[in-house]
């Protein structure tokens, strides 16, 4: 609420939730960074920290800047002797607020929200509207309870502490709106705008508000949403939807996709189109679910057995998310093959600010296509480009979607020649991907640079937000894991003059990547794997370090 309060006033945010792998209880906290001009990552700085327990204040007060803001409730005797001398300390009597305005002491926090408003300097209206929006279901009495405490703690803190109150927050004249939006909302919409028409998700931190979002969409969008018994029922509905001619969507994490693993194989041999998004987390086994990591990008590119053509591709941010699903939906029915959508818990869940998604130039593609009756029909038949022609049951056409392999109709067949042509066709759709769609990488910063960073997934905004400290540094983003711009990539690595390369795993597992695709070895590797994300403090500070700063 407090993010929508800063974009309605003009602002850009940026927020990072965390919480622990618990069913209930812990510490939970939620960072939100507010700027003019856009915000890319979190920070390892607190300006202002409003703490609902000692606990808060045990973990976070180091963080708090010289002039900065402490915002606790004044009953609670919360202990505040370790915070500096140079913090402004913001004693308020929440509960007591809430109660005395008609409310229940659970309102502390819509009363601390109001005095963080008041603070610096936002439109109470704002929030007025929000908490009408967010009680609406609840009520007009729990609404107008809510208003009454948010107003209390706007004034309070405004009547009380205000030689500190600043204009942060204070509303811009003219701005264009601004939506927030994470990861797994960015990828649900995508898939609507792509055209989904059958989704089987099983929940899974930190893919989960992939299906809470779609699941009310169903009947305005006219997709259908299932939530399956498991992981291995979720990927079979969404290939049985996807023979029938379906668009189709699955989503989980690495756990999760172990599970999916034999179907994903499946998908590639049958040549069965389908959206995977795999949101990533700290592993292996249950390892650490609720936190971040990008661990998995070997395990995608190489799981089930033998070969076949998979599409992986790995997005950076919330807004890569929306435009590489809508465009996985494409590649699906193109190379009728598995398209596969690396996100990290530190995308999926955390909010950013955008201006409104733009889709108006998609297209849907659906590739070698038919729902006519065709005398003869293959459905595997040989082609330069390793594509054949695709149907539907119910048109008439002969169809098999057979596990073993097959002959051109579909029919089982073991035959030397046979499995060579059909293992050659399926594997020409990789080089047929490269040459027709494969985007060069994106590089930020100038051509020429005295330090080139390589990465790939959520590490993009840390390192987007870093280099704006540098004019000698720039950036390669891949977004493209397989096929992979192996050309592309080489010739920009060959002109680097010192390489660094940043990853959220322990093994690098991209610069092996680039290592096995190019022949050029990244020999600076600044990997983080707490479970944290890497913060832009941390780039600048790896940076400084390698230019002798």
């Amino acid at each position: 609420m407090f993010s929508k309060v800063a974009t309605r006033s003009g602002y850009y945010i940026y927020t990072h939730t965390e919480y622990p792998s618990l069913v209930r209880g812990g510490h939970n906290v939620m960072q939100i960074s507010v700027s003019d001009k856009e915000v890319f990552a979190p920070t390892q700085h607190t300006n202002l920290l409003v703490a609902l327990n000692q606990e808060t204040i045990d973990l976070h007060y180091h963080e708090l800047v010289e002039g900065g803001f402490l915002l606790f409730d004044v009953v609670s005797n919360l202990d505040t002797s370790k915070v500096s001398n140079n913090v402004h300390i913001f004693p308020i009597p929440l509960a007591k607020l809430a109660e005395s305005n008609g409310g229940s002491p659970l309102m502390s926090n819509t009363v601390a929200l109001g005095a963080t408003i008041g603070i610096l300097g936002g439109d109470i209206a704002h929030l007025k509207n929000l908490l009408s929006e967010e009680f609406a279901k609840k009520g007009e009495e729990v609404t107008q309870q809510n208003h009454a405490a948010a107003l209390a703690g706007y004034d309070y803190a405004r009547d009380h502490f205000a030689q500190f109150t600043t204009s942060t927050l204070k509303p811009k004249e003219e701005h264009s709106p601004l939506m927030v939006v994470n990861g797994n909302q960015a990828a649900a919409l995508g898939a609507v705008a792509a055209g989904l028409q059958f989704a089987a998700i099983y929940p899974m931190t930190p893919t989960s508000n992939i299906l809470h979002t779609l699941a009310p969409l169903q009947k305005e969008y006219g997709f259908i949403y299932k939530q399956p018994e498991d992981e291995l029922a979720a990927i079979n509905m969404a290939l049985g939807a996807s023979f029938a001619g379906a668009r189709s969507l699955v989503a989980t994490s690495g756990g999760g996709f172990c599970l999916m693993s034999e179907g994903y194989g499946l998908a590639g041999l049958a040549e069965l189109p389908v959206v995977i998004i795999e949101g990533m987390r700290g592993a292996p086994a249950t390892g650490i679910p609720t936190w971040t990591e990008q661990g998995d990008l070997r395990f995608v590119l190489h799981a089930h057995q033998g070969d076949f053509p998979r599409i992986v591709l790995a997005a950076g941010d919330a807004k890569e998310a929306f435009d590489l699903t809508m465009q996985a939906f494409n590649l699906a029915d193109i190379y009728q093959t598995p398209v596969l959508i690396l996100v990290d818990k530190h995308i999926c869940e955390n909010d950013q600010s955008y201006e409104l998604f733009d889709y108006s130039g998609y297209e849907v593609d659906r590739g070698k296509f038919t729902t006519e009756k065709i005398e003869n029909y293959q459905r595997f038949a040989l082609s330069s480009d390793g594509i054949s022609l695709r149907s539907t049951p119910g048109t008439g056409n002969h169809l098999l979607a057979n596990s073993d392999e097959h002959d051109p109709y579909g029919y089982s067949n073991e035959e030397i020649e046979n499995r060579n042509q059909q293992m050659q066709k399926r594997m020409k759709k990789l080089e047929t991907c490269a040459q027709n769609h494969m985007p060069a990488p994106q590089l930020f910063g100038p051509d020429k640079a005295d330090v080139t960073i390589v990465s790939w997934g959520s590490n993009k905004g840390s390192i987007l937000q870093a280099i704006e400290q540098f004019d000698n540094v720039n950036f390669l983003h891949l977004t493209w894991v397989n096929p992979f711009p192996t050309q592309a990539v080489r010739e920009r690595l060959q002109k680097a003059k010192y390489l660094i390369n940043v990853e959220c795993n322990y093994t690098a597992q991209m610069g092996g990547l680039i290592k096995e695709r190019t022949g050029i070895e990244i020999l600076d590797n600044y990997l983080k794997y707490d479970g944290r994300p890497i913060y832009p403090e941390e780039i600048i500070e790896k940076v400084n370090k390698v230019l002798g700063r």
